[in-house]
Parts: C-alpha cells; structure tokens; sequence
C-alpha cells in the first residue's frame, strides 16, 4: 500500500517555550500520466500530464481524470493500465501508464493545447462554459428530491470516514451519497481535483449509478469541481466552504443543484434548489 503519511520531527512553540514533537504530514509526490493510443500499425505513446498527488488510488484517479476530461466515455475504452516499471524491472509507482483502446480518435495536437488552456492563469469564463457545452449538450434532468437533513448528515459521515485527514490535516477530501444520502465512497489528497477524479474513477469501476448520487467537497467550489461533477451526471454537490462565481453560473446553466457553507447546520443553496424540499 501506498504510503500516504510521513513522519517529521518539529518544534512546537507552547506559551513562553519550545517544544520537541513528531508531526504527521500528508505525503505528495508527482504523478506522469502516460497514454499509448492509435492504430495497432501506427501505435504511439506520449506523456500527457503529471500531477501532484498523495499516493494511494492512482488507477482510480487517472481513470476519473481521463473520463472528466473527455478523453475517455468507459471503462471499456480502456485496455491497460498499470504503472510503468524501470531499467531492473521494478515498478515506478510515480509513473503509470494507460493504453487506450484503438477506437479513440485522440488529436494530440488539439489534447494538448486544450491542456494548456486550462492550466493558465486568467481563462475566460465565457469560454470555458462554451467549452463545457461542446461535451455536455444537456441539462442535468431533476431525477430525486432529498430534505435539508440530508445535507446536514453528509459533513459528519465524511469527517467519521476521512483517515488520514485526522492524522495531518493536510488534505482535500470528496465523498459520494447515495439518494438517501448514505456514504458509498470517499477519497482525499492534496489536491481538491484529483480527490474528486479519484473518486469518479472509483465509481466508474463500481458501476454506481452518478446520476442519483450526491457529492460534498471538502473545501471550496470551483468551476473545475463542477465541471468534473457535470461530466460524470452528478446532480447535487455541496461544498463545506464557498463557490466561486463561476461554479455558480454554470451549476445554474445546467442545472446543478449546488450549495456552500455546509456547516453549522445550515447551507447555502446557490442553483436548481428545486432538488431540496423540506419534509411537508
């Protein structure tokens, strides 16, 4: 197993003195993303992303980051994934590898441009939800309605399922509700996205039904968190801190029921509060 803390030791500064303690932090190390696509004539192999993770969940967080980035639609369009391994044999748990089934038509040119454009700083939101549009034609159907008391039971079960969060409290954390808003899967890292592309790709390996599910961010609400969700037909998500203005607007675009501020027993419900009834 992955090792997802470390230990270090500190001096902690304690009313009018130091103090020597061993802390726990939360482990983050790159991951390279390599795929191997084309033709069985014309094969190739390129590396398409690395990102900064806690180990633990790389298959399923580079399956989530392939499906919410519309590079693949199943699990079926994946023929192999494993990590790569060095020049002894052995394998590097940094780096893994992906073979895409011949069908996908992967412009790598266009793959990778698209790629810069949403690492680089001032995207315009216009553009971005346009973009969005292009992938997800349609809205969110309403599907299920659940009660305020839903949203007020999901932070204390992700709090009771978070590991190593308790140890460091150095990660993100995404968890998925069913319906009835019972916990079926949680994931942390250091990163907020790829918690949530673990998440997704776990699901996807389950076979769980997105599209009655329920999603709470640990922290913020960003226009990727929703993004991601939208990709995967999640129709609620509730964030313990606040959305950005984006988030907002496109949650409302297509009819994303988000809310914010989940805490204290109370929230905020920012688009298609139509999914939130209080019980008559």
């Amino acid at each position: 197993m992955a090792q997802r803390v470390s230990a270090i030791k500190t001096k902690v500064f304690h009313h009018s003195d130091f103090q020597n303690k061993e802390d726990l932090l939360a482990i983050e190390e790159p991951l390279e993303i390599r795929l191997g696509f084309g033709s069985s004539a014309e094969r190739q192999q390129k590396s398409l992303a690395i990102t900064m993770r806690t180990p633990g969940n790389d298959e399923n967080l580079v399956v989530g980051f392939l499906f919410t980035e519309n590079i693949i639609h199943s699990l079926e369009q994946i023929n192999y994934i494993d990590y790569c391994k060095d020049e002894d044999g052995q394998k590097s748990e940094n780096v893994i590898r992906v073979e895409l089934h011949e069908e996908i038509d992967l412009h790598w040119e266009d793959l990778q441009r698209n790629f810069f454009t949403n690492s680089s700083c001032g995207i315009c939101g216009k553009a971005s939800i346009e973009n969005l549009e292009k992938i997800c034609p349609t809205k969110l159907q309403n599907g299920f309605e659940i009660g305020p008391e839903t949203i007020h039971s999901l932070e204390n079960q992700m709090r009771k399922a978070q590991s190593v969060f308790e140890h460091t409290g150095g990660l993100h954390a995404a968890a998925l509700y069913n319906e009835k808003g019972k916990i079926q899967i949680l994931r942390e890292d250091v990163g907020r996205h790829n918690a949530l592309d673990k998440l997704i790709g776990e699901g996807l390996t389950r076979k769980i039904d997105f599209q009655k599910s329920i999603v709470l961010l640990s922290g913020r609400a960003s226009f990727e968190l929703i993004q991601k969700s939208l990709m995967a037909g999640i129709p609620i998500v509730a964030a313990i801190g606040a959305p950005s203005s984006l988030a907002v607007e496109t949650a409302e675009n297509f009819n994303l029921t988000l809310c914010g501020f989940t805490r204290n027993s109370q929230f905020n419900i920012y688009s298609a509060n139509q999914r939130i009834a209080p019980k008559k």
